[in-house]
């Protein structure tokens, strides 16, 4: 298995605790809840982050987990851990141009794995209908502990509905004070027409009180329950 180095951005302490609690509840979600969808109203809202630093906390604890890339139209996954070595992906795999321990590459963090997106596909929604996207999940459930798979917004497009039906679980990514309230419920209404339970929502880039009256924008991310 070909290995690649990721550059992982810093956080802040209380920012690696939001993520730690955000693992522990999924945790506490049961053993059922392997395979896990992120997704999001719009682009820009930090799902990918979110997708990443979720992860690196499973893999942390010693849980093994692999990372797919499952945004086949503009993807930022490769830009974002600085990767640019890999020569197959998801695209690759889902029309047949490799197999899936091809595609699969080893990272220079323990335990876990990536699935890149691959080249943009003309027909993203035509690959992920098809029974080797399914078959990969089922793979992919034999080896690994968790599978996280960081999905298109699905606020512009159905690809995260037709990944759904394959996963366990939906967390949705929200960037608080942009997103639309009405927006958000559209699209917690179509993850639940394909009969998927959604977990929760991180509301993402909160805008925090720090002390004496200063504040402070992070990348910040609140846990919060269904």
């Amino acid at each position: 298995m070909k290995r690649v180095n990721i550059t992982l951005e810093q956080k802040s302490y209380s920012i690696r605790e939001e993520i730690r609690a955000l693992r522990t509840n999924l945790q506490f979600c049961g053993d059922d809840k392997q395979v896990i969808m992120m997704t999001s109203c719009l682009p820009g809202e930090g799902k990918t982050s979110v997708s990443i630093e979720l992860t690196e906390a499973i893999a942390d604890m010693g849980k093994t987990v692999i990372l797919v890339d499952a945004d086949m139209r503009k993807s930022v996954m490769a830009s974002r851990l600085k990767v640019s070595e890999v020569d197959k992906g998801l695209s690759h795999f889902l029309s047949g141009q490799c197999t899936l321990a091809e595609a699969i590459v080893a990272t220079n963090v323990p335990k876990m794995h990536m699935l890149m997106s691959g080249p943009l596909a003309p027909n993203p929604t035509e690959l992920l209908e098809t029974k080797r996207f399914q078959g990969m999940v089922d793979s992919l459930r034999k080896v690994y502990d968790y599978v996280i798979i960081d999905c298109p917004p699905l606020g512009l497009v159905i690809d995260a509905a037709i990944i759904a039906r394959e996963c366990d679980g939906a967390i949705m990514v929200v960037e608080s004070s942009k997103t639309k309230y009405r927006l958000a419920q559209e699209v917690k209404g179509k993850l639940e027409l394909t009969g998927i339970p959604i977990l929760g929502v991180v509301l993402n880039k909160v805008e925090r009180k720090k002390h004496k009256g200063y504040y402070s924008k992070y990348y910040g991310k609140n846990y919060k329950k269904k």
